[in-house]
């Protein structure tokens, strides 16, 4: 065909057809078998897209169909069909709690998944150098390092021997750490067949079908609790829908568990996580990174045990909270829960919360179609990686004659201000001003092995690593900076290269050695934990479902905060991102498995309308942190959680209409909370009108994963 180039598949790959991640293989091409709907099989290289394209269609594959095939985590159970590793973590004596409790309560809770929906797609350019098998990619990365290395195994080549630029991204939200890395890949491969520069951009139709996103969870839990609230006992089953690989999937489940109590100290519990293996793309890191689901599937258990108890959901929470000076987490990891407890008083009174519930009662009283709820929930988030060797950063620091600095470090610039922060720590240092110091990219070749940006510990691990290098040529500069005080900061410059003083200093941070013995259900999980807490009231309309978000107070602890501007973003940016993980965003699948929400016209993300017109964001004062930089906090994955506030707010609101139709406070419901849910859970004569026949199976158009 005319402009085709080049067909790729498996039988082109020079070095391995895989990508590996903790000995855990991925295919890059399929050979022998088609695992799901959106697995590439081969790729079409072309001058152009539309070519490109066309010939695709051209494309003949035979396929026969595998059996059984499956795709939601209830078939996955039912098949018993699971990754390994499967975790445990254990506290107390469930079966005693269990006993010593005056009641018991069993229910189950569905999040659904979420797509990353980052306004830049997956997209890089490999450029083969023509020497020594080089190759450069300039790829839009979280983890440039990770992208190095599956080049190199893919080619069979030497990771000194290809270079990957990141300048920046438009959004990556952790679903450019690890799907990159195999686009690359293909597209190096590519690239080293035609010897020439390859660009490889997804549309977003084929980025949410390959890359997929957060994981599905399902939640079935089982707690003991006392008359007045305080629970005893609970042993909580997370389950996940993997999909065809196990990606990351273990990891998110061991930070779901790890979060399993967030700020709640239950004596006894237990908690049993089990990735499921479907066939389905495989599902990748997402901002929050398990904790949100695990997160929510405990308050979901306060909230069910306060109707039972007929007790406001924030009394219980208060009963349940950690309040010693010191107390252990459930993997018995030493913390003090004295700033989370700041925050939960300072969020009640900042909301003016009692006073909001005496008035949403009168609402409600008054209004028989439309009902409004409130919810406020704490927060304790645990920073850095549980996988203590990621904990690890380093930069390059080089000082010019002009008196202008250049910095290149290993994090990767995604929005959230990551090199705005290393400008200001590298400006406090060396006293020169922030206009002077310019950091170029994230570049291989001057910064190698660094870990990925993610996990909120980004500025912790760069931050530090700056410093240090910054706080090296300052040690180099001191004897001149005594002996000519009256100098300017070029005058020193060009003194200490007359005197051949090294200019160029490079930065390393050595962070905390993290780790979890799952065998004995203990260890330092986290660096530390960021706290917080969230209050949002929410008008649901009975009649059509639809809901408006009314008002939202959040208070947050990020220390002493390095750019106060930045994390007030991050708060309100990972709220926004809440609000579409349990409000809005639904991802469909067909029963066959095919993704039918493959761009903006099906998949809805929060616009400025789902934005509360009330958004107010507090940074808890003096609060202290001294494990990080500048006595600062991670930031970026925490606020994500707060948008289930809105989720259970439209749960209050949903049992207030139904107590007025003589209705139990108790009913089935799933996140997201769709407009479609929430009217058919405001049950009256129109939703019984709609009532499905059970003896009439009916096929349905889409399916929960």
């Amino acid at each position: 065909m005319p402009g085709v180039v080049a067909f790729i598949s498996a039988k082109d790959v020079p070095g391995q057809n895989r990508r590996l991640w903790f000995n855990n293989p991925e295919e890059l091409f399929a050979q022998e078998e088609v695992i799901c709907v959106g697995q590439i099989i081969g790729a079409i290289v072309a001058e152009t897209r539309e070519q490109a394209k066309q010939a695709a269609e051209q494309v003949a594959i035979t396929y026969q169909d595998i059996q059984p095939v499956f795709f939601t985590i209830e078939e996955a159970i039912e098949h018993q069909s699971f990754f390994d590793p499967k975790r445990k973590l254990e506290r107390g004596n469930v079966e005693e709690g269990f006993e010593k409790a005056d009641h018991i309560l069993e229910g189950e809770l569905y999040m659904g998944g979420q797509e990353h929906f980052y306004m830049e797609t997956q997209g890089l350019i490999a450029i083969p150098k023509g020497e020594a098998s080089e190759m450069e990619l300039f790829v839009a990365s979280q983890h440039a390092a990770y992208t190095q290395e599956v080049v190199g195994i893919t080619l069979g080549i030497d990771s000194n021997k290809i270079t990957c630029h990141v300048k920046r991204l438009g959004g990556g939200f952790g679903g450019k750490v690890m799907k990159i890395a195999s686009l690359s890949a293909i597209a190096a491969t590519a690239a080293y067949k035609t010897g020439r520069a390859v660009r490889c951009v997804l549309e977003r139709g084929d980025d949410m079908l390959i890359t997929s996103g957060r994981s599905p969870f399902l939640g079935k839990y089982k707690v003991g609790y006392m008359n007045d609230g305080t629970i005893l006992a609970a042993d909580i089953t997370y389950y996940s829908n993997g999909g065809c690989t196990l990606d990351e999937s273990s990891f998110i489940m061991e930070k779901a568990l790890l979060h399993m109590d967030n700020g709640y100290k239950i004596p006894n519990l237990r908690g049993r996580g089990l990735v499921c293996k479907t066939y389905l793309p495989s599902y990748t890191a997402f901002r929050g990174f398990g904790g949100p689901q695990g997160l929510t599937i405990i308050e979901s258990v306060l909230h069910e045990v306060a109707v039972k108890c007929g007790l406001s959901a924030h009394q219980v929470r208060d009963i349940n909270l950690y309040k010693d000076e010191k107390c252990y987490t459930h993997h018995k990891q030493l913390f003090s829960p004295n700033d989370m407890v700041r925050c939960w008083n300072e969020c009640l009174e900042k909301s003016d919360y009692t006073r909001r519930c005496l008035s949403i009662e009168q609402f409600n009283a008054n209004n028989h179609w439309k009902k409004r709820g409130i919810s406020i929930v704490p927060l304790k988030f645990g920073i850095g990686f549980s996988k203590g060797f990621y904990n690890q950063g380093a930069a390059l620091v080089n000082i010019y004659k002009d008196g202008s600095v250049l910095i290149s470090h290993g994090g990767t610039e995604m929005g959230q201000g990551i090199n705005t922060k290393a400008i200001q720590i590298a400006s406090r240092i060396l006293k020169v001003p922030m206009s002077s110091i310019h950091i170029k990219e994230t570049c291989t070749g001057n910064v190698p092995n660094a870990a990925p940006s993610a996990a909120s510990f980004g500025t912790d691990a760069v931050g530090m690593a700056v410093k240090n290098g910054c706080e090296k040529l300052m040690r180099r500069l001191e004897p001149l900076i005594k002996k000519h005080p009256q100098y300017t900061w070029q005058q020193l410059v060009v003194e200490a290269y007359c005197q051949k003083i090294s200019l160029s200093a490079t930065g390393f941070f050595l962070g905390p050695h993290t780790s979890v013995d799952w065998e004995k259900s203990e260890g330092n999980a986290y660096y530390y934990f960021t706290f917080g807490a969230c209050c949002s009231e929410v008008e649901i309309d009975c009649l059509t479902g639809d809901h408006k978000n009314i008002r939202t107070d959040i208070v947050m602890d990020v220390g002493r905060s390095i750019n106060p501007a930045l994390d007030v973003g991050q708060v309100e940016g990972g709220f926004v991102q809440g609000i579409g993980l349990y409000t809005i965003e639904e991802l469909n699948f067909s029963p066959e498995g095919v993704l039918l929400t493959r761009g903006p016209s099906q998949y809805k993300i929060p616009a400025l309308c789902d934005v509360p017109p009330q958004l107010n964001v507090h940074l808890l004062s003096n609060a202290d942190n001294p494990h990080a930089i500048y006595s600062s906090k991670g930031i970026g994955e925490p606020p994500v959680f707060f948008g289930c506030t809105l989720f259970f707010a439209i749960k209050e609101a949903i049992a207030a209409a139904r107590r007025e139709r003589g209705l139990s406070d108790t009913f089935p419901f799933s996140s997201p909370a769709t407009a479609e849910k929430i009217r058919m859970a405001c049950e009256d004569c129109f939703t019984r009108m709609n009532q499905l026949d059970k003896k009439v199976k009916i096929k349905p158009w889409a399916i929960n994963v």
